[in-house]
């Protein structure tokens, strides 16, 4: 067994500079759905993720190839395997050959409370984020989200944006989102019940803001990601 497989909270991978994955170790393939290491291979972010997400992950590799500087410990809210969103303490760096030319970049992410630099703030907003992934079909706002917290609306706002780059707002509309994502991809339900199970107001505003974080609409993605989620009958939506 690779040592690198040994890390069930340590995702790592690797990606040459067309931005095909390399190296990828077991909890990293997991996480994408796939069943080997070898499956991943070959792929890009555009194979994963859909379009506006799949070109942020590839600038960022590109600003690490080009200046040939590591990101490191950026906070990044991103799906694990079942589609819930979590945080991770991610960092990118260079991969040079022997000459010293930039090759490519690796990678690694893990869940950022253990992360050992988690600051206590995190843990105070801890509650609010667990509240936010449990209740995302309902009518919850920042104001339930700072109660969570145990702080005022503006302390909660000030400290969420502090800790995750972020406003609390933006991660409420993230969570709605992914949790969609996942309902595409592996559920015939339909657009319409997905919009009121994420806590969208109605279908027209899901697909909207939908459209406007993947670069896709909710049918569009699921004909793209999950064409087999109902083999030989169509796409309820």
């Amino acid at each position: 067994m690779p040592l690198l497989d040994l890390l069930p909270d340590v995702l790592v991978f690797a990606k040459d500079r067309a931005h095909r994955f390399v190296l990828a170790n077991e909890a990293e393939w997991r996480m994408h759905g796939c069943s080997s290491e070898a499956e991943m291979l070959g792929l890009t972010d555009h194979d994963y993720h859909p379009p506006v997400l799949a070109r942020q992950y590839i600038e960022e590799d590109l600003e690490v190839m080009r200046t040939g500087r590591p990101i490191l410990h950026q906070v990044w809210l991103v799906p694990d395997a079942g589609g819930t969103p979590l945080w991770y303490d991610c960092s990118k760096l260079p991969v040079r050959d022997a000459a010293g030319s930039v090759i490519g970049i690796a990678g690694l992410m893990r869940p950022y409370e253990r992360a050992g630099a988690a600051p206590q703030e995190y843990q105070r907003l801890l509650p609010a984020v667990e509240y936010a992934r449990q209740h995302l079909g309902e009518a919850i706002g920042v104001g339930d989200l700072a109660v969570q917290a145990g702080l005022s609306v503006s302390q909660f706002q000030r400290e969420f944006r502090r800790v995750f780059g972020m406003t609390p707002a933006a991660y409420l509309l993230e969570v709605r989102l992914q949790a969609a994502r996942r309902l595409l991809e592996q559920t015939p339900q339909a657009l319409s019940a997905i919009a009121l199970d994420c806590g969208f107001h109605d279908q027209s505003h899901f697909t909207k803001r939908f459209k406007a974080a993947t670069g896709l609409v909710p049918r569009a993605y699921r004909q793209r990601f999950a064409p087999q989620v109902l083999p030989g009958r169509p796409m309820l939506g």
